[in-house]
């Protein structure tokens, strides 16, 4: 890639602590985005009832939420390169505070809608960024890796932690709790991010100032997610679902060509050049479809047909989530140091597809201790997958584009993560109804649902493996890894 081109554009180095500070705080802003996302999910029965949802208005407390983060992360992800990065997390921090407040104080469906949407373009704005910070601060491979496991813990961890807890809040107090928690810790965030991270200048709008490339590449994905999160409703082959993700494709392929062609590209198209990044982005598709939905599934399995209630959920999923922390934040830095990204990464996805494999057989009695626990244990594949990810995704960024690799990132995560959740619940409920339509029992019926989409996303990660593996090169003996050859354009710089 191309060295900076503009001095303003370079953060000022912080001190070391000063470094782990602003890991500390960008990985609090992201825990604090990701346990909203889950943690709403419990509280739905209750806001149904309270503000007079219908079924069908329902899931748009969600999907308001989704499609504004998941359209406007890439876009979000250059303007902190073209704006600064500090600016544009600390923007989005507090737009996300507001909103949460907003939502808290909702008494009607329209006001919390719209605060949702809010909270999705707040999240984005913050998110985009927060990857694209650690690079430029962390140069030491080393370091770079450990901050990479903390931050990716933070993801990791956060669902579970916000079933949990929105079953606490909504149980104990009211729903509008779930969004009031985020005022304080969103204050913290705040607070604590003007002194601790870089101050960035950018670029300067001139250096990307490409308006009908934003305008194609945020209608494109905005039009592809809304597509996504109808599938359950519409099904995959229904002329409005193909309509809506094949006119995303149509403008997406529309915004490669105007990068291609234009002056001043909003997506500098070298960012795609790197062979490892785009194996990355490809496998963390793949692999984050497959491990939402099973958060998603599994959750509902044991609701629907082993009765547990939305606490107990949330504490049975409460050991994927302490396996994952274990490993990487103990060990995944220092086995990417001594056997590679790649080997590690391999590993850790034959992990999770015994994981989804065994829980492909899962019964209808089910018992936790022989039938789950060993899934929540095997799932710590994922504390190696996940850092390892971010660093080969992020293997390229140099200081120009970093915002706009980790939006990059983050847009591919969150597109693998509505299409496992809309594409596995959907095979699932589609084998519920024919078994039920057979004559099964209802438990039964469902049962062999999930079962289905579990082992559809076994195969999902078998798929991720033979990606990585065929597309990650090995690294020759005596070179350094992406991690280091990602840390020589910020350390010259």
């Amino acid at each position: 890639m191309s060295a900076v081109s503009d001095a303003s554009a370079v953060p000022v180095a912080p001190r070391s602590r000063s470094r782990w500070l602003a890991l500390g705080v960008i990985a609090t802003g992201a825990l604090m985005i990701i346990l909203d996302g889950s943690i709403v999910t419990v509280a739905l029965p209750a806001i149904q009832d309270d503000l007079d949802f219908s079924p069908t208005q329902l899931s748009w407390v969600v999907n308001a939420y989704l499609i504004a983060f998941g359209s406007l992360l890439l876009l979000a992800g250059r303007l902190g390169d073209l704006l600064g990065r500090k600016r544009m997390f600390l923007a989005g921090t507090a737009v996300f505070t507001a909103a949460s407040l907003l939502a808290g104080l909702a008494t009607s469906s329209g006001v919390l809608l719209a605060a949702r949407f809010l909270q999705g373009v707040g999240s984005a704005m913050a998110a985009a960024v927060g990857l694209g910070i650690l690079v430029t601060l962390f140069t030491d491979p080393h370091e770079r890796a450990r901050a990479i496991g903390v931050f990716s813990f933070t993801g990791a961890a956060g669902a579970s932690i916000g079933q949990m807890l929105g079953g606490v809040l909504t149980d104990v107090l009211d729903w509008h709790w779930i969004f009031f928690i985020n005022l304080p810790v969103g204050a913290a965030v705040l607070a604590l991010a003007v002194p601790a991270l870089p101050a960035d200048r950018g670029l300067g709008l001139r250096a990307g100032a490409d308006a009908w490339g934003a305008l194609l590449i945020t209608g494109g994905l905005m039009l592809g997610i809304y597509g996504v999160v109808q599938i359950e409703e519409y099904g995959v082959g229904s002329g409005r679902t193909v309509g809506l993700i094949g006119g995303s494709f149509v403008l997406v392929a529309a915004f490669v060509v105007r990068q291609a062609r234009a002056r001043t590209p909003l997506m500098p198209l070298r960012v795609l050049r790197s062979r490892t990044v785009v194996a990355a982005n490809v496998t963390q598709v793949l692999t984050l479809a497959a491990m939402f939905a099973f958060q998603v599934l599994a959750a509902l399995y044991m609701q629907q047909v082993l009765g547990y209630g939305a606490l107990g959920t949330g504490l049975a999923m409460l050991p994927a989530a302490v396996m994952i922390g274990a490993v990487s934040l103990g060990v995944s830095a220092r086995l990417a140091a001594r056997f590679g990204e790649r080997r590690v990464l391999l590993a850790g996805l034959v992990l999770l597809a015994g994981a989804l494999g065994y829980l492909a057989r899962v019964p209808v009695q089910g018992a936790y201790v022989p039938d789950l626990l060993p899934v929540m244990l095997l799932v710590s594949g994922g504390g190696l997958v996940l850092p390892m990810l971010a660093g080969l995704g992020m293997s390229a960024a140099d200081e120009e584009d970093a915002g706009l690799a980790s939006g990059l990132f983050n847009t591919t995560q969150q597109i693998g993560m509505a299409l496992g959740v809309a594409a596995l619940s959907t095979l699932a409920a589609t084998r519920t109804d024919s078994l039920i339509a057979d004559g099964a029992a209802r438990a039964a019926a469902l049962t062999g649902g999930y079962r289905l989409a579990f082992a559809v996303g076994a195969g999902l990660i078998a798929a991720a493996f033979v990606v990585a593996l065929l597309m990650l090169r090995r690294p020759v003996p005596g070179t350094p890894g992406p991690a280091s050859t990602a840390a020589a354009p910020a350390a010259a710089a």
